[in-house]
């Protein structure tokens, strides 16, 4: 095995010819020099993981011939994260890790003190395939398009449930609220992550008046947006998530 994990936007099938676009030929061939019958792993999302052999090898294309699966398909939990955009990098790393820590849906928001007024968001679901080709998932999360929390609010879910990350809980200042720790139930939820500058009244006010919000605290010390996201995930997932 050549120890290549490659996404393929194809059904995949024993025998069942997957033809290669440029860009993948040239990973494949060009960056890791992969020759004829050549071993590589594949996944779509949706039929498990399959080992494949290089048919056809091009600079330009190429044919992969799926021979069997190696693992079937699994879902994250119906957990969506959240999250209020930061500086790239950053922005980057949140959506490398709650691919690699089960989240199935990716909502960037805009807050009141968001900082980052847009993102590339195919670049960011590339980020996310490549993120689960390297973890081994067999499922690749959606990266929504940026939205106005207000907006994403108003049109929330009545049966999903929002675990609120809200910084003023640590220091005694916020208003009382459902606490996460006595949430009882899996089921759908979400996480939701704020800015570096915390969320404002207005919004927090609103949150907290959401009957599906669940308030959770991330401890005494202020926290990086990307640290926060990494943090309140493994709180879900230790609680109700596949980590049990």
């Amino acid at each position: 095995m050549s120890g290549v994990r490659l996404f393929v936007d194809h059904p995949l099938g024993a025998g069942q010819p997957v033809p290669l676009d440029r860009d993948a030929a040239h990973y494949l061939f060009g960056v890791m020099r992969l020759k004829q019958g050549a071993e590589v792993l594949l996944f779509n999302g949706a039929d498990g993981e399959w080992r494949a052999t290089v048919a056809e090898a091009g600079k330009r294309g190429g044919t992969l011939e799926p021979q069997r699966r190696t693992r079937p398909q699994t879902m994250p939990p119906d957990l969506w994260l959240m999250f209020a955009p930061v500086k790239k990098a950053r922005t980057d790393f949140i959506v490398e890790k709650a691919v690699e820590m089960g989240v199935r849906r990716l909502l960037p928001v805009a807050t009141e003190f968001t900082n980052s007024e847009r993102i590339r968001q195919d670049r960011l679901q590339a980020h996310a395939r490549e993120a689960a080709e390297q973890c081994g998932a067999t499922f690749v999360p959606e990266v929504a398009d940026l939205a106005k929390l207000p907006d994403v609010l108003s049109a929330w879910p009545e049966d999903r449930r929002l675990m609120f990350c809200d910084e003023a809980q640590a220091s005694g200042d916020g208003p009382a609220a459902r606490p996460f720790a006595e949430a009882g139930g899996p089921g759908p939820w979400a996480v939701l992550i704020g800015p570096e500058g915390g969320f404002s009244g207005r919004e927090r006010a609103r949150l907290h008046a959401m009957e599906v919000a669940h308030v959770a605290s991330l401890g005494p010390r202020i926290l990086r947006a990307d640290t926060a996201a990494v943090a309140a995930i493994t709180l879900w997932q230790l609680r109700f998530g596949d980590w049990t």
